[in-house]
């Protein structure tokens, strides 16, 4: 078996079969839709049970499992598919914290065409953060599937009782088991978090963590078929798939990619830096200012999110102008006249009608600070007691007020929560003031780390510098999609100039602007939100069809590709001909 010197103590190797597959962990699709799976006791939950949530989490938190989304009837399906798992930690050289590394084999493996899909998971997930990508469009086709958490995941730290994550997925105090977590510092308050608080600004080594993941799906694979090996990047083709934090990770593997392991590449919405691009940090923290008020403006008054459950406008974000305006930032006095301001500003600043539409649910769940804090955390190298601008997780009780968690709610946080709080049991707390928009401050706070000069800012500036995705080799096929009304990572700061960079640069990426589709397919279940919009995985999924085709059937890689331009579902449930497929 092929050398995995970076792996930090076991592999673990489990067998997947007779109702509890690789796919669905044996809920199916109707499983996968219906509510959390439950544990049979909530303070102890067994490996298993941990499993199958934390796979019909990572499915929920991805994909539009929605009555009128079409999963399983318009497009994509969730057979059977048993197999086995091989799941260790990994570790980048110089880094404080493993990732996690799992690779999925499943028992209709193709030896006849080998076939690698790697991936990273979307957002801040854990390990099975891209399953309904990449485990959804490989395993059923005899494709084994490597996945990496890349530096983030759910296996939160809780100093009030020393206890972090094994691999296992349970709860165990530090000393007594390898953790997927625990931080440096032996004392501390709050609950860290690995994204945040590693000290090892993860994002910078998003696409050696999926090439690292590459290399543990080929040993593992050597491992289950001994009498096939040796599994190499020359007799088993490995496809790089990812969508939002996933989709940047692929592409920046391909372009550190020296020993030409990939493939192909497909990359759904990615947040991607490129040299002359803006960056995450910079609009995100923009947004977070500017565009409650801007979101206030008539041309919104009809946007999903943007308006409170009564149809009127959100009292917060009327502050949010007043607070602009009393600082100078907005010169006009009534409230239309602010909102049209800030709006004008925005648009000055790259965002477009649709994505500061779609951000309106970004904006109304709090996400550009609950971003913001994390992120700036792990740009600046901090602890969970050290947080900038003030900011820190504590778990909270159901009145969301800081109190002990109880053992039910750490042990369900590994296959529960998303990777970054709030949630599941734990909140974001300070970088407020007494003042009537309280949380200004602390967004301001993050904005000077953007636009100031002092160590802090510069500090921050190094780390993001770091993230500048490199040119991928000249004949790597590779594909972007993303949705021209992606309010969260919008196609003006990611795609697109990632591109047109590739293009200037004599590469010939693929590229899918596909019309109506969002960032979030699996907010499209939400009242008035998947009337007006399309999911995203469809087009994801035809881009993977393409790329195989091309890899095994030798079909001719195109030099361009014409863009869906299908149509909004409506009230109605989704129809395969609304998507436009080819």
């Amino acid at each position: 078996m092929q050398g995995i010197d970076f792996v930090q103590g076991d592999v673990s190797a489990t067998v997947h079969r007779d109702h509890d597959d690789l796919l669905s962990g044996g809920l199916g699709l109707a499983g996968l839709k219906a509510p959390p799976a439950p544990f049979a006791d909530p303070q102890h939950p067994t490996v298993q049970e941990l499993r199958r949530r934390a796979i019909q989490t990572s499915w929920k938190g991805i994909a539009d499992l929605g009555p009128l989304g079409g999963y399983g009837t318009v497009y994509g399906a969730v057979p059977d598919v048993p197999g086995r798992e091989y799941q260790a930690f990994a570790k980048i050289p110089g880094a404080h914290a493993p990732h996690r590394v799992l690779l999925q084999v499943p028992d209709n493996f193709d030896k006849t065409r080998r076939c690698l899909v790697v991936t990273a998971s979307s957002g801040s997930r854990g390990i099975y953060g891209a399953i309904a990508l990449a485990g959804a469009w490989g395993l059923p086709r005899g494709c084994a599937v490597a996945y990496t958490d890349k530096g983030t995941g759910s296996g939160y730290f809780d100093y009030a009782d020393d206890t972090g994550v094994a691999l296992d997925g349970q709860r165990a105090k530090r000393g007594t088991a390898m953790l997927e977590f625990e931080p440096t510092s032996a004392i501390g308050e709050g609950i860290a978090i690995k994204h945040a608080h590693s000290g090892d600004n993860p994002e910078a080594d998003w696409g050696r963590h999926v090439l690292q993941a590459a290399q543990f799906g080929l040993a593992m694979l050597d491992r289950a078929f001994p009498d096939q090996a040796p599994f190499t990047p020359q007799n088993t083709k490995i496809i790089a798939a990812g969508l939002s934090n996933g989709g940047g990770a692929v592409l920046q593997a391909a372009g550190v990619d020296d020993q030409h392991m990939l493939a192909g590449v497909v990359a759904l919405e990615p947040n991607v830096h490129t040299p002359d691009g803006p960056a995450l940090y910079d609009y995100m923290t923009e947004a977070a200012i500017w565009l409650p008020c801007a979101l206030l403006d008539e041309r919104f008054a009809s946007t999903p999110f943007a308006r409170d459950a009564h149809g009127k406008p959100h009292a917060t974000w009327i502050t949010r102008c007043a607070s602009l305006h009393a600082q100078g930032l907005l010169k006009t006095s009534t409230l239309q006249a602010q909102a049209a301001e800030a709006y004008e500003h925005l648009r000055s600043a790259g965002w477009t009608d649709q994505a500061m539409a779609t951000g309106a649910s970004s904006t109304a769940l709090d996400l550009w600070r609950v971003i913001g804090a994390a992120y700036a955390s792990a740009y600046m190298r901090r602890g969970a007691d050290d947080m900038p601008c003030g900011y820190r997780y504590e778990a909270m009780n159901a009145a969301g007020k800081p109190a002990m968690a109880d053992e039910a709610t750490r042990a369900s946080w590994w296959a529960d929560a998303s990777g970054i709080p709030p949630g599941n049991g734990v909140g974001l707390f300070g970088g407020t003031d007494a003042s009537a928009d309280p949380q200004l401050v602390g967004a301001e706070c993050l904005r000077r780390l953007w636009t100031g000069n002092d160590a802090d800012a510069m500090a921050l500036h190094a780390s993001v510098k770091a993230l500048v995705a490199k040119l991928p080799r000249a004949d790597l096929p590779l594909w972007v999609v993303q949705g021209a009304d992606d309010g969260l990572l919008p196609t003006a700061f990611t795609s697109e100039p990632y591109v047109a960079w590739l293009r200037n640069e004599g590469r010939q990426p693929l590229y899918w602007k596909v019309p109506h589709a969002q960032h979030f397919d699996a907010f499209l279940p939400l009242p008035g939100f998947g009337d007006r919009h399309l999911p995203l995985l469809p087009y994801g999924y035809v881009a993977l069809d393409r790329l195989y085709a091309h890899l095994y059937a030798a079909q001719p890689w195109p030099s361009d590709v014409p863009t869906p331009t299908g149509k909004p579902r409506g009230a109605g449930p989704l129809q395969a001909v609304m998507l436009d497929l080819p």
